[in-house]
């Protein structure tokens, strides 16, 4: 069922967004040669618990860690070592995730660790764009598959794939509510946007082919062909008043 928070709740739900996205950037100023992933993890949990939140992704369905750190062809929920070391040109995806108050927030950006080639560049752009089209196209008495054809048309018009084994979701006081929110999809399919509701949008945006794998870990996720992956999200408002993002530090 999907939930409709109302003004108080989202007060509430804000100051979790705010932790997450402040957790967020302090993270991805920490991507450059030579830290590892577990340092940039460390990182981004100590500013979560100083800003009075917890890690909402630390323990959820075993996962171990508070920020899933992926690079190059990884998709997202790598899992944070010290044996991952970032080596300049890499691109680190990010994804993290704090609670505060009884309510989560949830963003993913990718960053480019030191100099990295045009094509990678040319590939985050693309995907943060991708993000800020379905942020556009989530207007109250639209529909889901108004953002999701958004994301869709923008990247694939610039050659690149969308993941479709993996989507945004609703997000509230659970991290994965209803309704699923695909970066794939027909406009004005799919359930109806109502002020109140809270997305996380998340393009996944592959460089090749669209088609990913997990790794025995369970946890991580590549690109079957080994090309490149970006991923942003923002934690998402539905409002009278047209989309706001909440995940703004």
């Amino acid at each position: 069922m999907i939930s409709l928070k109302t003004g108080s709740e989202l007060k509430v739900m804000r100051e979790a967004c705010r932790i997450a996205a402040g957790a967020l950037q302090t993270a991805g100023k920490a991507v450059r040669p030579g830290i590892s992933t577990a340092e940039i993890d460390k990182i981004a949990e100590e500013y979560i618990l100083s800003q009075g939140g917890e890690p909402n992704f630390k323990n959820y369905s075993g996962y171990p860690a508070t920020a899933c750190i992926s690079i190059n062809n990884e998709v997202i929920h790598g899992i944070p070592s010290t044996k991952r070391i970032l080596r300049e040109g890499d691109i680190v995806s990010i994804d993290l995730g704090a609670k505060y108050g009884g309510y989560h927030g949830d963003n993913a950006a990718t960053f480019a660790c030191g100099k990295i080639s045009d094509e990678a560049k040319w590939l985050i752009d693309t995907t943060r764009e991708s993000l800020y089209k379905g942020i556009s196209a989530a207007v109250s008495g639209g529909r889901i598959g108004d953002i999701a054809s958004a994301v869709q048309e923008y990247v694939e018009a610039r050659g690149y794939s969308v993941v479709r084994k993996f989507v945004g979701h609703g997000i509230g006081t659970s991290l994965h509510e209803a309704p699923e929110v695909p970066n794939f999809g027909t406009k004005g399919r799919g359930p109806r946007l109502l002020p109140g509701m809270t997305l996380a949008i998340e393009p996944m945006i592959n460089q090749g082919s669209s088609d990913v794998k997990v790794l025995p870990d369970g946890w991580t996720v590549l690109t079957v062909d080994g090309s490149l992956s970006a991923h942003f999200e923002h934690t998402v408002a539905i409002t009278a008043d047209g989309p706001k993002i909440m995940t703004y530090a």
